[in-house]
């Protein structure tokens, strides 16, 4: 047989004596157990499985028990194993030796001392003797140096590179775990179902349980459960019977996370749960006296549910109370409030369009933006990732909203759609019975007026509004206008209506490119991202966030105007203006509508063409061929300080979130680079973790392992969903490949800025040039910096696109001092 085929690993057993057995990579798991299991005489091989001893100890299948990483790591394990036990024999070798010389060594000098008392004649003999038992001690000092050295590499090793394999005897576990979970004893059941809670994440121990029904167990545990009992618990922690009760909740707790592992894994579906089963979880939500973590699992759970099925979102909304699921949002408990507003959110994305709409009525009559604004936005702690998240979604799904309105050109035969035409032209202006006029000059007096409210087509102003987008939505936010603020939409008109011609501004023509403008800073239409958190704090302080931007927004449309003195020729210029105004202004996060007015207000045109004046001035300084001749100069050294940031950056780490097609909450990993850049580090974590130390993260991936860098649709985990991600998730993908391109690690990064950070520090680890955007803007940045600097003492002096010419010699030299005249 031939040699690489055979491995030796180490495995260990509980009670027992590790062993050190050659393993046949040809042999199947099942011989491989048995031969174990016969070292051992332990009868029934077929009741025992390996698991991984380090790391996340999950089992090892067929399927993975001979991948090239587990060989590669037993080959590994095997060198660093076999070293151990050869320096330990060295080590233990040279103390013997090191003995035998001292001791010889002490007994020469015994020698030396008593011939020296006895004979002067031997005093020469003597001297000799001294001198080879000092040439022995050093040897020994020498000795003794090699063999601690050797002693605490031998223990490093150990410590560091040990691989075992432990033999688990997981069949007989979920048998143990079975009855555990049914038995009469509240401490040893709860003791169970916390171990099942805590290994369901193992896929294979799931199959195993499930194949025996496990999960029926647990969901006829939820039936059967007395919520008044669970509640009691709660009350009676502070008397003297709250032993008998302490462990209800807990025993719950580890019910229904247990229960939600081993649903995670897709081996069972979620609509084959009874109803009575869902009934009880909806009581858990609505119960108003229920402990907390029970109440965190179960709005997981029923969320979870909404996700997976139409038929199972019809019966949760049916049981959850929805004024009970709001008062969550009004707690403390920060954790509470995510699992809250990830259920209202798969509620509000599941939906059709009625229940959708059905919804959306309920919460705007019990002021869900209000609660949210002022016991989420507004509360002491900070809001989380996953808040910000369930934030922007809401934020997202409600704009969607007016996307049909955005999307429906006018009618000009819908008589409710030309009344609000009209009647925005009867709010402008003061006119006389128009009964008692002729249809001519009606039909002249209405074309006059809708030209001065600035339609393009003054005779059929309803074809201003067939574009899309805006389409209605102009209309709509027009009319909501003059409704409003009758008197500022009265004053508008009417001040434009005196100016000249060229210079008015037309507010039906600037009403709709502003609406246009709004829709794509807030992207309405554009369905809501699974990594997006950019929301906006203005948006829950507002009932009609849109309508009331637009009315704002107008009113800086015409003070922008006046203060550019613009014509009909500049109109795109000085909605290219308020663009910038808007937008500067949102990206500042204003959490009330009057401080984002002041602040918009107070960025006029003035500080805009300072703003693009110092743009321009830098730009032009920086084009130069001095200057672009000292940059590249500079350059190298900025990279390599770019360089050192992202290794830093990686060696700090990053929170990852795993993102499936069901949930997104609760799975989180950490990933970072250990300090002498050469093992990135990584391993699941929990929400709370703020920065894991490297010995927390058990998975590990050599640098040198590293074939390659995978960005966008060519990640793997991107081809294996293909078609049902979005762009902006495409854009924060990136993987690993490592071992031959066999395996890969995933990513997802919560922003841009992270991605670019993590694919330049990969890039720089696997010797290669650093391309993200945001490489190229710092080193943009601090070039301009470091330019600045070096140019400080030219200020004001022009400099030159060419070198100065270098003057001809002069035809002679006489203007020299001759110092030798001198001198005679």
């Amino acid at each position: 047989m031939p040699q690489q085929d055979i491995v030796k690993i180490a495995i260990q057993m509980p009670g027992a004596y590790p062993q050190l057995i050659q393993l046949d990579q040809k042999k199947p798991l099942s011989a491989v157990i048995k031969e174990v299991c016969d070292g051992w005489n332990l009868p029934g091989p077929e009741n025992y499985a390996l698991q991984y001893a380090d790391g996340v100890q999950t089992y090892i299948t067929e399927s993975v028990f001979y991948s090239r990483s587990n060989i590669t790591g037993v080959r590994t394990s095997l060198l660093f194993f076999c070293l151990c036990v050869f320096l330990l024999c060295v080590s233990v070798f040279l103390l013997s030796v090191c003995f035998y010389v001292v001791c010889v060594s002490v007994f020469l000098l015994s020698v030396c001392f008593y011939v020296v008392c006895v004979s002067a004649f031997l005093l020469s003999v003597c001297f000799y003797v001294v001198c080879v038992s000092a040439f022995l001690l050093s040897v020994c000092f020498y000795v003794v140096c090699v063999s601690v050295f050797l002693l605490s590499v031998c223990f490093y090793v150990v410590c560091v590179s040990v691989f075992l394999l432990s033999v688990c005897f997981y069949v007989v576990c979920v048998s143990d775990l079975y009855k555990g979970i049914q038995s009469s004893d509240s401490g040893v059941r709860c003791d169970s179902l916390k171990q099942l809670a805590s290994v369901s994440t193992d896929v294979t121990f799931a199959q195993e349980f499930i194949s025996r029904d496990g999960h029926l167990l647990l969901v006829k545990i939820v039936e059967d459960s007395n919520e008044s009992v669970v509640v009691l618990a709660v009350k009676f922690c502070s008397d003297k019977s709250w032993v008998l009760f302490v462990r209800v909740p807990l025993i719950m707790t580890h019910t229904l996370t247990g229960f939600m592992e081993l649903m995670d894994h897709g081996i069972v579906s979620w609509e084959n749960l009874s109803a009575e089963f869902i009934k009880k979880i909806a009581s858990f939500v609505n119960a108003k006296a229920m402990d907390a973590s029970i109440q965190q699992v179960s709005l997981a759970i029923l969320e979870s549910m909404v996700l997976s099925s139409s038929s199972l979102f019809q019966l949760v909304k049916q049981e959850v109370t929805m004024e009970r699921l709001l008062s969550h949002l009004q707690v403390t408990n920060q954790q509470i409030q995510t699992k809250a507003m990830a259920l209202l959110m798969a509620l509000l994305q599941t939906a059709g369009d009625a229940d959708r709409q059905e919804l959306f009525v309920f919460l705007a009559k019990k002021n869900l933006r209000q609660y949210i604004y002022k016991n989420i936005i507004h509360s002491s702690a900070s809001v989380g990732d996953e808040m910000a998240h369930y934030l922007y979604v809401l934020q997202s799904v409600t704009l969607n909203h007016l996307e049909l309105r955005m999307r429906m050109p006018l009618d000009s035969y819908n008589q409710d759609q030309r009344e609000i035409l009209h009647n925005l032209r009867q709010a402008a202006f003061e006119t006389e019975s128009e009964n008692s006029l002729s249809n001519e000059r009606r039909r002249s007096l209405c074309a006059k007026e809708f030209k001065k409210l600035g339609f393009s087509n003054n005779s059929n102003p309803g074809q201003d509004l067939l574009r899309t987008p805006p389409g209605l939505l102009a209309l709509d936010t027009m009319s909501y206008f003059a409704s409003r603020y009758p008197d500022a939409y009265s004053r508008f008109v009417l001040e434009n209506s005196s100016r000249e011609d060229k210079h008015e501004c037309p507010f039906a023509r600037g009403s709709i490119q502003l609406t246009l403008i709004l829709c794509e800073i807030l992207r309405i239409g554009e369905p809501p991202s699974e990594t997006g958190s950019n929301y906006h704090p203005i948006f829950f302080s507002q009932d009609r966030l849109l309508e009331e931007l637009f009315c704002v927004c107008i009113q800086l449309v015409n003070k922008t105007w006046k203060e550019m003195r613009a014509t009909q020729e500049d109109f795109d210029k000085v909605m290219q203006v308020v663009r910038e105004q808007i937008t500067r202004t949102l990206s500042s996060k204003p959490t009330s509508l009057e401080l984002f007015k002041n602040k918009v207000n107070a960025l006029n045109y003035s500080e805009i063409l300072k703003l693009r004046q110092t743009e321009r001035l830098h730009q032009e300084e920086t084009l130069a061929p001095p200057v672009l001749e000292l940059k590249e100069r500079l350059k190298p050294e900025l990279l390599e300080l770019i360089r050192q940031q992202r290794l830093n950056r990686l060696c700090q780490g990053t929170l990852f979130r795993k993102i499936s097609s069901r949930r997104r909450q609760d799975k989180l990993w950490y990933c970072r680079l250990s300090p002498n850049h050469k093992v990135l580090h990584f391993g699941d974590v929990e929400e709370e973790t703020e920065t894991p130390a490297i010995e927390g993260l058990q998975e590990k991936i050599p640098v040198a392992d590293i074939k390659a860098l995978l960005t966008g649709k060519d990640c793997p985990h991107m081809k294996e969903n293909k078609g049902k991600q979005t762009k902006e998730v495409l854009d924060l993908a990136f993987s690993i490949t490592y071992d031959v391109e066999e395996y890969s690690l995933n990513f997802i990064a919560s922003s841009r800025i992270d991605f670019c950070l993590w694919t330049d520090g990969l890039s720089v680890l696997l010797g290669r040039d650093m391309s993200s955007e945001c490489m190229r803007s710092e080193l943009e940045i601090l070039l301009s910096m470091e330019i600045k600097l070096r140019l400080l003492d030219l200020e004001n002096v022009p400099i030159p696109d060419n070198a100065p010419p270098v003057p001809k010699p002069p035809s002679n030299y006489n203007f020299c001092y001759d110092f030798s005249q001198t001198e005679q």
